[in-house]
Parts: structure tokens; C-alpha cells; sequence
């Protein structure tokens, strides 16, 4: 998809949740469509982002430190520092990572990061994530699918609805992964808050044209079926942790783990 096609122009006129996840960071690459909304939605939603990413932070430094040096990452998101790519690379910087996303204002805010060096390289691909099919196509051209690849879902699969077949994706992304890669995957959920308070942030979403499906640790853990869960296992992202405590007296929305591809 090139910056010129219809889909990559950009619309302002609704909030989009790369923008949103960006505003919550304390980025500055959103709109006051997005800023609006944000404010709409419940006063813990920004520290839940913030805890989603600080697991993202911790999971990928910690795949990157076992060896693996190539990262297909879906839904990635406006690259508000340090974003995957800068993690990784810091560990090894030989790592490959292909950055996938189906906002064009990620694609402009990502331009730079398109370099290649001796070392490592990052690519971006505007595409969606319920075109798995397309997605593996260009990333085999990007990635040596011979050896482990680790794919990254990051705050993505709970905006694809039951009918959008989310574990069929899933499961067309995973079982393209050759033995010794690995899934890094973190879902929204409403099992920690009021019904109440629920309805009124899925309804806010919904009025803004996003479908968001946050699910039950049952659910989620469904993402993970046939592969092998590293400590410790299917948690809350803030008790997500490797070699340091986890963080004290915080309240997460989100599901997190990693899972080896046997």
C-alpha cells in the first residue's frame, strides 16, 4: 500500500486508536477528534496504556535477550519513544523488525525509521491485521522465515470482533512462525472494572465507528492455545515481569504473555 492510495489518506474527522494509544503516552501525534474521545473514556484508561506498554517494554527486551533477532509487529502504532523497534535494537542491534499498521499517519510519522544499516534494519507496512495472509506474503520478503520470528499483538486483537474471526487471524500469523518463535500479545479486559463503567467506555468507542471487544482471561488465554506460555504465564501486564519486581499497588486492563512456538 503506498502513501498515495485512497486508504492512505488521512481522516480527522474520527478518532483512530493509534492516535488515542498516542495521546495516552503523551504523545503529540493525535488530533482533538482523538483528544476528545479520550477525554470521554474512563479517568484509569491512560495508566492502563501506560502499563500495556511498559509490558511491551519488558517482553520484547526480554525475547530480543533469548536470541531472536527478527520481530513482525501488528498494530504497531505511532512510534512514541521508545517504541519496539528502539528496544529490541538496543539489545541486539542486528534485529530486524517489520512495523505493520493501517493508519497512514503512522506510515508519515514512521518514514524516518525506514533505514537499513549493517547491523539491523526496520520496514513499515500499511496493511490490516484481518489480511493475515497479505501480512506474511511482504514479511517473508523482509524476514527469514527459516528461522524464529517473534510476533508482537500489542493492544490490537480485542478491536476485532468475534464475527472478524480474531483466533483464525491469530492462528494464520502463528502457525507461519517456524519452531522457537515466540507470541507477545496483550488484550484488553473488562474483568477488573464495574459493568457500569464497561458499557460506558465500549459505547464510547462505538459511537466513534471502533469496535472494541475487551474479553475474559478464558478468552484471551485462547490466543495462546497449542503453545507453550513462559512464566508468568497469562497475567495482568503490570505482573508481567522477568528478573525485576512487578510494579506495586497498580490496576491493569490488560492481559499480557508470552508463548513459545514449539
Amino acid at each position: 500500500m503506498t502513501a498515495d492510495s485512497p486508504r492512505s489518506r488521512i481522516d480527522t474527522s474520527k478518532p483512530h486508536p493509534a492516535r488515542l494509544y498516542d495521546y495516552f503516552l503523551g504523545g503529540k501525534d493525535n488530533y482533538p477528534v482523538d483528544r476528545e474521545m479520550a477525554e470521554q473514556l474512563a479517568s484509569g484508561a491512560q495508566r492502563g496504556a501506560q502499563l500495556n506498554r511498559e509490558f511491551m517494554h519488558r517482553a520484547l527486551a526480554w525475547v530480543a535477550g533469548t536470541g531472536i533477532d527478527q520481530f513482525l509487529d501488528i498494530g504497531t502504532g505511532i512510534p512514541t519513544e521508545p517504541n519496539l523497534h528502539q528496544i529490541v535494537q538496543r539489545v541486539n542491534p542486528k534485529s530486524r523488525v517489520l512495523c505493520v499498521d493501517n493508519d497512514p499517519i503512522v506510515l508519515r510519522h514512521s518514514e524516518a525509521l525506514l533505514v537499513s544499516t549493517e547491523e539491523g534494519a526496520t520496514e513499515y507496512l500499511e496493511a490490516d491485521v484481518r489480511e493475515p495472509r497479505a501480512i506474511l506474503e511482504h514479511a517473508r520478503g523482509f524476514l527469514d522465515f527459516s528461522r524464529p520470528v517473534a510476533l508482537s499483538l500489542i493492544a490490537l486483537m480485542h478491536f476485532i470482533p468475534d464475527d472478524q474471526d480474531p483466533y483464525g487471524i491469530t492462528r494464520t500469523l502463528v502457525d507461519a512462525l517456524p519452531a522457537g518463535s515466540c507470541l507477545v500479545l496483550s488484550h484488553g479486559t473488562a474483568d477488573f472494572i464495574p459493568a457500569e463503567l464497561a458499557g460506558k467506555v465500549t459505547g464510547a468507542y462505538g459511537r466513534a465507528g471502533i469496535s472494541l471487544c475487551p474479553r475474559t482471561r478464558a478468552e484471551v488465554a485462547r490466543f495462546f492455545d497449542g503453545l507453550d506460555l513462559v512464566e508468568p504465564g497469562l497475567v495482568r501486564a503490570h505482573e508481567w515481569h522477568k528478573e525485576m519486581p512487578a510494579p506495586k499497588n497498580e490496576d491493569s486492563v490488560f492481559y499480557a504473555g508470552v508463548a513459545r512456538v514449539g
